[in-house]
């Protein structure tokens, strides 16, 4: 297990190296103690797949700890219709210019600075942070929705970033689009309204029918009546 080791130290190095808690210097492999070997592998694999991921993201991010929660967005996020959601995927991939399915600290950035509300980078972080549930960094499409769950729960200060995100997206849940969680609740109330409505319509075409057909049985009624005089 002499190259396993050698690789798992090297790793470790590189990634403190770039953390920058460690200098590029020659470093002494350790070697496992009796029965390690298993754990070296296992460590071996990971340190891979993390040093992976670290190259892929821009200089100085962080790297990530978990991945992201799965969930199907159209049962979890009930309060928004599939219209919505599939507005807000729209608008998500749009950002995730690395196509890697998520929207990392600098393609943040660009998003705010597309809506015409640029942050500082603590700004960034802090709406980062907000949301970030699995804390790597980076905003998963769950974690995306979130920001808007917020917003229609009125959970966003008026002045934070996640606040402007979800007041310039313009994400359709009205006739007049995202306007803050104070239109989020007029959009609900919108939606319950129009359920009502239709329901009423419904209920005034059955009547209606339902008049039609007494209006016809009398008719039919008078018309027997009258031709029986007559027989």
């Amino acid at each position: 297990m002499a190259a396993t080791d050698e690789l798992s130290s090297k790793l470790s190095h590189r990634l403190q190296i770039e953390e920058g808690t460690a200098e590029a210097v020659a470093v002494d492999v350790a070697r496992p103690q009796d029965g390690a070997d298993g754990k070296a592998s296992s460590a071996d694999a990971e340190l891979s797949a993390l040093l992976t991921r670290r190259e892929a993201l821009n200089q100085g991010q962080e790297l990530p700890r978990s991945s992201a929660k799965v969930c199907n967005p159209y049962t979890e996020f009930k309060e928004f219709s599939r219209s919505q959601i599939k507005d807000m995927e729209r608008m998500f991939k749009t950002y995730d210019l690395e196509k890697d399915n998520y929207i990392d600290m600098m393609e943040l950035k660009l998003m705010m600075e597309k809506l015409g509300a640029p942050q500082t980078h603590l700004g960034l972080k802090n709406m980062m942070k907000e949301v970030d549930e699995d804390l790597d960094s980076r905003l998963s499409f769950r974690e995306f929705l979130l920001i808007f769950r917020k917003a229609a729960a009125g959970e966003l200060a008026e002045d934070s970033g996640l606040s402007a995100l979800a007041r310039l997206s313009e994400i359709d849940v009205s006739s007049e689009g995202v306007k803050g969680a104070k239109s989020f609740f007029e959009a609900k109330v919108h939606a319950v309204n129009a359920s009502n409505r239709f329901e009423e319509e419904i209920r005034q075409e059955q009547e209606q029918r339902k008049k039609e057909a007494e209006e016809q049985k009398k008719r039919r009624a008078a018309f027997k009546e009258k031709q029986s005089a007559f027989e």
